[in-house]
């Protein structure tokens, strides 16, 4: 469906930042911030697909290259 351009680190990282604002959303009900936090929905979703479409749209890819 999604063509894979995150690589895994990248994943990796995206996962861990999208989790963390998440969780920021869940355990600070009263901070001013709280729905800022929901901007990791979107690191988050990304990770979890291994596509970016920013990268797409800027023909950008942090998967390794394949050997031929």
């Amino acid at each position: 469906m999604f063509k894979s351009n995150v690589g895994k680190f990248d994943r990796f990282l995206r996962i861990m930042v999208g989790a963390g604002l998440l969780a920021a959303f869940f355990l600070f009900p009263a901070s001013d911030w709280r729905m800022v936090f929901l901007i990791g929905i979107i690191p988050l979703a990304t990770g979890l697909m291994a596509s970016c479409p920013l990268y797409s749209l800027f023909g950008l890819s942090s998967c390794p290259l394949k050997k031929t």
